[in-house]
Formats: structure tokens, C-alpha cells, sequence
């Protein structure tokens, strides 16, 4: 029986990564972004099938469960709509950035899983087991200088999978946590820092080896394709470069003698 996987924040970066590495394990895939042209390009290059949303619009999330319930099963969502805006202090933050991130990071993923949740039940109860999968970040664990906001939106998200999990405690669902480090993508960091490509650029400028969204996709896909009874818990992800939030190698990697 061939699985359907519903896929957010797929028209890029690790989204789109995650897409692909699905197909090519021989899943069908509902992608799911704000972006329909970059949803278009996504489903013409993968073979997915693109649905428009955004999470953060109940509207919206009510559109996407019922043109699933429609459609066929739901054997899996994976969660890696949100993003990050500003790197301010916490006496700079700005409200609306703050309150942007809480919104996409937590308030999306609420109104996604309540809403998909009857739909992953049904397709446990025939296929045997489903799939809730967060992608959230080391930043919901470390928190860094100017990440407050963001530090605290991912946490929320953290918690809200964690809580998830206890109450979905007898049932044969699995809840599965992807905390990512520094993962090198396009649009990231661009657009937490407002458009600044040079400012983004340094994020990564002489980090040997970042993470990439495809590798992050491989752990996607590799806790999704797993037996039924096994559940990633949480798997914390960074580059070897990358000891901790603030801690980067810069250059190259040798051993000291």
C-alpha cells in the first residue's frame, strides 16, 4: 500500500528536501506552502501534488484538511512550516516579529494537527500506525543572544510535540522531533535577517560543512520509513563544525596534535 505524507513549508529548503526524499522512497506527497508558484515548480520536479496554505490561517488549515479527507489517507504530516524574523536583543525584540514567529512556529502547528488528527486516526486504524513529525530546532533547546524570539517559538513548538506525544500515549501514532543546527539553505537566514544577503552570507561564511536541507530530509526520511513500533523521540542534528548554538568552528577541521 503505497503511504500519502502531507509536507509543509515545501516550496523550499528543507520542505522541498523533504519532498523529494519521500518520493524517492516511493510515498505519495501533498506539498503544502504559502507560495503556489513555487508549489507549481516543486510538483512539476517531484511528482507531488501542491496544495496553497497558510498555517497560520485557520481558513486556510480547514481548506487543506478537507481536500484531504476527500483525496485519500494521511499516513504522515511533517511540520516544517515557521521560520525565524530578527536577531534582536530582548530589550530590542520587536513585537510583531516576535508575535510573527509564535503565530507560524506554534499557533500553525496547533491548528494543523487538530485539524489532521482525525484523518491520521483513520489511517492508523487500517494502516496500522501513522506519523505526527516536528521540525523544530537546537534553538529550541540553547538559547543564544539575539535568538530570544525565536528560541522561544521553537520551544513552544517543542513542547506542543512533546505534550502531543503523552496524549497520544495507546494510540499508534508516533510523534518524531527533528531539532536541526546550522543547516545551510537559501532562504533561512535571509529571511530572518530582513533580505541582507551579505548578513547571510556570514552566517556561514568559512563554516566547514554546515548541514544542508538534504541532509536533514535523509533523518526525515529515514524516521518515517522506520518499523512502526520505533519512534525518534528526538533527534538532535548539527554540523561537526557546530559544538553548540554559539559555538562554531570557522575553517578548516584538524586534529590537534
Amino acid at each position: 500500500m503505497t503511504r500519502r505524507a502531507v509536507v509543509t513549508g515545501a516550496s523550499s529548503g528543507i520542505g522541498e528536501a523533504t519532498v523529494r526524499a519521500l518520493r524517492a522512497t516511493g510515498w505519495d506527497v501533498v506539498a503544502v506552502a504559502r507560495r503556489a508558484g513555487k508549489l507549481a515548480e516543486v510538483e512539476a520536479a517531484t511528482g507531488a501534488t501542491a496544495f496553497a496554505a497558510d498555517l497560520t490561517r485557520q481558513e486556510d488549515v480547514d481548506a487543506l484538511a478537507g481536500w484531504l479527507g476527500e483525496t485519500g489517507p494521511v499516513n504522515a504530516v511533517v511540520q516544517v512550516a515557521g521560520g525565524a524574523r530578527g536577531t534582536d536583543r530582548v530589550e530590542d525584540g520587536r513585537p510583531e516579529d516576535w508575535q510573527w514567529m509564535f503565530d507560524a512556529n506554534v499557533l500553525g502547528t496547533q491548528r494543523l494537527i487538530a485539524a489532521v488528527l482525525p484523518l491520521l486516526r483513520r489511517a492508523a486504524a487500517s494502516a496500522g500506525h501513522a506519523d505526527t513529525l516536528f521540525v523544530t530546532s537546537t534553538a529550541a533547546l540553547d538559547a543564544y543572544p539575539g535568538g530570544a524570539g525565536y528560541n522561544a517559538a521553537k520551544a513552544g513548538e517543542a513542547m506542543l510535540a512533546h505534550a502531543l506525544r503523552l496524549e497520544l500515549n495507546g494510540e499508534p501514532i508516533r510523534v518524531i522531533e527533528i531539532a536541526p543546527g546550522l543547516v545551510h539553505t537559501e532562504e533561512f537566514s535571509l529571511n530572518r535577517l530582513r533580505g541582507d544577503q551579505s548578513a547571510a552570507d556570514r552566517v556561514y561564511a568559512d563554516v566547514p560543512a554546515p548541514l544542508t536541507a538534504d541532509d536533514v530530509a535523509d533523518v526525515i526520511a529515514y524516521a518515517l520509513n522506520a518499523p512502526g513500533h520505533v519512534n525518534l523521540d528526538l533527534v538532535t542534528m548539527r554540523p561537526v563544525a557546530q559544538s553548540a548554538a554559539h559555538l562554531l568552528a570557522r575553517g578548516p577541521l584538524e586534529v590537534r596534535e
